[in-house]
């Protein structure tokens, strides 16, 4: 899977090049200076800032890989020039009325590096997310969960932020 396609919003690639960015410029070199500096006080065996500091570069340098492959692999999908409105696709924020508990959730499909829960944003490879894709208003969608199967019928599909909360 090193070459599947990362598919993001424009605000989730925004955000990993803001991270990239953070840790390569600021973060990274305040903290190859304290090393540095660290490393002049003596023995290194025993001196904590030079420990500390060497463990946290090589965190920092292992998330800069990362944050890179995703970047690379990144197919930026950007909802507000989807086509066909009325269907659910990437980026669309869907409303669905559960069927089994009568309650309304309401979930973003974004990419897998933008995956917020408490926010409703859901990966488009997640069960749920794959079940409502081409999907639209009145279709009745079913997923299998841990509790058994779920029956959920979409209420709405927009390519903006609903104007009421979300849950």
């Amino acid at each position: 899977m090193a070459d599947e396609k990362n598919y993001i919003t424009p605000q989730g690639h925004a955000a990993l090049e803001a991270e990239f960015n953070e840790l390569l410029k600021v973060e990274r070199p305040a903290l190859v200076k304290v090393v540095s500096w660290a490393a002049g006080n003596g023995d290194r065996s025993e001196n904590g800032d030079y420990i500390y500091g060497k463990r946290r570069l090589r965190q920092i340098d292992g998330r800069l890989r990362f944050l890179m492959q995703r970047m690379d692999l990144a197919v930026v999908v950007d909802p507000a020039t989807q086509q066909g409105l009325e269907k659910v696709f990437f980026g669309a924020w869907v409303t669905l009325f559960s069927l089994k508990d009568d309650v309304e959730h309401t979930y973003r499909i974004v990419g897998k590096d933008e995956l917020e829960p408490s926010l409703g944003y859901i990966s488009w490879v997640s069960p749920l997310a794959r079940a409502m894709l081409g999907k639209q208003i009145g279709d009745i969608v079913k997923v299998t969960a841990p509790v058994g199967e779920e029956e959920y019928e979409i209420i709405d599909v927009q390519y903006q932020p609903p104007l009421t909360s979300v849950t």
